[in-house]
């Protein structure tokens, strides 16, 4: 079976294709196609979704109808200065083609990050294929979203409901919109096929509580709307999972961060232009039962590396003695550090939970960190920093 690897889903096209080792590559046809691929009833007998909101659940027509005029097709143009090999300096051009949608009749628009990375000029179409310039408001590369503004003056804006992600459970039926390979507001159904999952923003650092959804999901569909069968956004589409030996289309593992996080995100970016995350300031692995021979814990983190200066080196918290590094399953790991179990009460039994744990606080908060050192437990009190730009490697 050949290996999968994780791709954003915006397209670049143009004259030079910028090399990105987690970007999937697609062009653009040659003029707008609305293009609906399903459009069977999403009611699902005996589903969640149906107990949990009023109403009966909409058909996949029913929710295109409504949500596809607030969907837009987002082409991002970037220009490099390209030295040729004669001497001489040449711009060269390529675009990225992407997805967003409406969220108030201000005119603002939200998308992923990834998709107006390092633009120069960025152009919104709307369902009239009236195109409109947009401005950067602002963008949050730790959780790969971004709020684009366009003037709303001479539009009719049709803003999406922002949903509950928090709700949605496996099995709940879902469409995506968006422009897979530059088909403007195409329409592709699914359900939910798990939750609690986490992905790699552009900057190396986790996304929490990311939805999957077999929806199909391609080049183009980033920054796009996964929705309920109320109409009701719960995610932004940004990731699929592909194989390495073929291209880097949908193969029905596609990834939605949760539309909870963006709204959160939206007042900060609305109000500062960037966002800040909590930071605790370590690096760990995983304990696990293979690890027995060591003689550690069953589950729990590991603690290999503090960020020198970092909050968890400045309440105490231990690393792992670099000099004393074991190999277990291929996997190496630093001994003699802190084992964290707990997080304000809240059991730590992997790097997820820690990471997510940590993600539902903010800078500035003070935490109690249980961790068992040498065996022997003890709590430090860990006041969270101010997460950095990128990830340390």
């Amino acid at each position: 079976m050949s290996p999968l690897r994780f791709s954003l889903v915006g397209g670049l096209v143009g004259g030079l294709l910028v090399a990105l080792a987690l970007l999937a590559l697609g062009t653009t046809g040659n003029g707008p196609t609305r293009t609906v691929l399903e459009q069977q009833p999403l009611s699902a007998s005996g589903s969640p979704v149906s107990e949990q909101r009023a109403g009966a659940a909409l058909t996949a027509k029913q929710i295109y109808q409504r949500d596809a005029p607030g969907v837009v097709q987002i082409k991002a143009q970037i220009v490099q200065q390209v030295q040729s090999p004669f001497g001489f300096s040449n711009q060269q051009q390529s675009q990225a083609t992407g997805s967003g949608f409406v969220v108030n009749r201000n005119g603002d628009i939200l998308t992923n990050a990834h998709v107006i990375e390092g633009a120069d000029n960025i152009t919104v179409q709307f369902e009239n294929n009236v195109t409109k310039l947009a401005k950067v408001v602002g963008k949050d590369v730790s959780d790969d979203l971004a709020l684009i503004k366009v003037n709303p003056s001479g539009l009719t804006l049709d803003p999406l409901v922002l949903g509950d992600s928090t709700l949605a459970q496996v099995g709940d039926p879902v469409v995506a919109i968006g422009n897979p390979f530059g088909l403007d507001r195409t329409l592709t159904t699914g359900v939910v096929s798990a939750i609690q999952r986490q992905i790699q923003a552009p900057n190396s650092f986790s996304i929490s509580h990311v939805i999957q959804t077999d929806a199909a999901i391609n080049p183009g569909n980033s920054g796009g709307p996964l929705i309920n069968s109320s109409g009701e956004v719960i995610g932004v589409t940004s990731q699929i999972r592909t194989s390495d030996s073929g291209g880097g289309g949908n193969v029905g593992i596609g990834f939605a961060e949760p539309i909870n996080t963006a709204k959160q995100v939206i007042p900060q970016l609305e109000k500062n232009g960037t966002v800040m995350h909590a930071y605790l300031g370590i690096q760990g692995t995983d304990l696990d039962p293979s690890l027995a021979q060591l003689h550690l814990p069953a589950s729990g983190v590991l603690v290999q590396q503090v960020v020198p200066g970092g909050p968890a080196d400045r309440a105490g918290i231990r690393g792992g003695d670099q000099s004393n590094v074991v190999t277990i399953n291929g996997q190496q790991l630093a001994l003699g550090g802190d084992i964290i179990t707990k997080i304000d009460g809240k059991p730590v039994g992997s790097m997820q939970d820690l990471i997510s744990i940590i993600a539902d606080h903010k800078p500035g908060d003070s935490v109690s960190v249980d961790v068992l050192r040498n065996g022997k437990p003890m709590a430090r009190s860990v006041v969270l920093g101010n997460r950095p730009t990128a990830a340390a490697q």
